[in-house]
């Protein structure tokens, strides 16, 4: 093991985590790497070229930023690739609507399709629906997302996306559409992954939804027009970007941070997530900068968190070093202020976890009593195989205004909140980089 801190050794990790947190917070790096990625690279969907200049962009900016080790590690994962798209009202008052397909959905036959629409205002109503009801329909639920700070709104609604269209297609729907899963009344619809049912699946944006409403409220049949044509690559291949700060004396000892790079297409993937790429790497450089670290900083770009596969893939390929894993997280909601850490529930009485809290001081941050059981889709396969984890919570009030959007784009960021969210993170990996806390369960620690 690293050697103990001793009272002077938690006095220097404290005043080390301080200066970190302050350097971050009028430090450009954060800003710079989510500008550059927004601008130079844009939307980053799997198993696009877009998603190949992404991965060489990351290669480049790891490189330029002094990371070592800078590689792409290759997966193969299934690819939904949009086509045209359109959707209008038929009858009774013909006219347009936004819509966007959700990643599972299958194309319209060419030229389209048209039928009634089936309206239920909850999903659970749809799902009250027997076998053979909605046969020949187009089902449409317009259940809106309460906003939260914790994000949790989402969740509550997540099954009406992710699962609604295969359920649909169980009680005979040819085609289903759901209100967007946002906090936000554009017009603007949002995308997302569902599972793959058969059937053409799209997101509606509130205000036409809401309009569906208006329309079916007046008692005539309801008819809508959809044209969709998608298409899916069985086996796209897209890369984790891996970069490392090695540590001095203990290097195979890891904490393994990052963001996802790929994104959805509508917007420019500016909050969900090269906020989390900008943030996990910035916090890394800025917690090496004064000196090389003890353990290894791991920072992960990971290539297919929003259609799946880059989280699995990355614990396949590093299965046989999960026990030197010390700490492993993810930064995936956003580009605002952190509100609430979540650590893991050994090693909270060591030093290096109270310079940590002493540096959240300033921030109002909660920490959590209770221990971090999630860091994000792409470190769950780490977690399940017994690598520790750490929660850090960004407000998500306004998150689910632009996630997965047209609106997604670099304007919604504000530097000081991007800068406050990487301090956070920079004086984490300070401390954990340069101590012997250890968040693995026992037994779980390295020879």
């Amino acid at each position: 093991m690293l050697g103990a801190a001793g009272p002077a050794g938690a006095q220097d990790l404290a005043a080390e985590a301080a200066a970190v947190r302050d350097k971050a917070l009028s430090d450009p790096t954060a800003w710079r790497i989510v500008e550059s990625l927004t601008t130079e690279v844009g939307a980053r969907p799997v198993g696009t070229a877009a998603m190949a200049r992404a991965r060489d962009w990351a290669l480049a900016k790891l490189a330029s930023l002094g990371f070592e080790n800078v590689r792409a590690e290759p997966f193969t994962t299934k690819a939904w690739i949009r086509g045209e798209e359109s959707a209008e009202v038929v009858a009774p008052a013909p006219q347009k609507l936004r819509i966007l397909g959700l990643s599972g959905s299958a194309p319209t036959p060419k030229g389209g399709l048209t039928g009634e629409v089936a309206l239920f205002p909850t999903y659970q109503a749809m799902l009250d629906q027997p076998a053979g009801a909605l046969d020949g329909k187009i089902a449409v639920v317009t259940q809106a997302m309460t906003r939260t700070q914790d994000g949790s709104g989402y969740g509550a609604i997540l099954a009406q996306r992710a699962h609604g269209a295969t359920e649909a297609a169980k009680r005979g729907a040819i085609a289903y559409l759901v209100r967007s899963l946002s906090t936000m009344q554009t017009r603007a619809p949002h995308a997302g992954y569902a599972d793959y049912a058969g059937i053409p699946a799209a997101a509606l944006s509130p205000p036409d939804a809401e309009q569906l409403e208006r329309l079916a409220a007046l008692g005539k049949p309801v008819s809508l027009k959809l044209v969709m044509a998608s298409t899916v690559d069985p086996a796209a291949t897209a890369w984790n970007v891996v970069g490392e700060i090695r540590g001095r004396e203990r290097p195979d000892e890891l904490i393994v941070v990052g963001g996802h790079l790929d994104s959805w297409d509508p917007g420019t993937g500016a909050t969900d997530d090269g906020a989390g790429v900008a943030i996990t790497t910035a916090a890394a450089r800025l917690a090496t900068l004064h000196a090389r670290p003890r353990r290894t900083i791991r920072v992960v770009l990971w290539g297919s968190e929003e259609q799946g596969g880059s989280g699995s893939a990355y614990a396949a390929a590093h299965a046989a070093e999960v026990g030197n894993v010390v700490l492993a997280g993810e930064a995936d909601i956003g580009a605002e202020r952190v509100w609430r850490v979540a650590l893991p529930a050994a090693g909270r009485d060591h030093p290096a976890v109270k310079a940590f809290l002493a540096a959240l001081a300033p921030f109002s941050v909660v920490v959590s009593p209770d221990p971090a059981v999630r860091g994000g889709a792409d470190v769950d396969g780490l977690v399940q195989a017994g690598a520790p984890v750490v929660q850090v919570a960004q407000d998500a009030s306004r998150y689910f205004d632009f996630h997965h959007s047209a609106d997604d784009t670099l304007d919604k960021i504000d530097p000081k909140a991007l800068a406050q969210a990487t301090a956070v993170w920079a004086s984490l990996l300070e401390v954990v980089a340069n101590s012997d806390v250890d968040f693995r369960p026992r037994g779980a620690s390295s020879p």
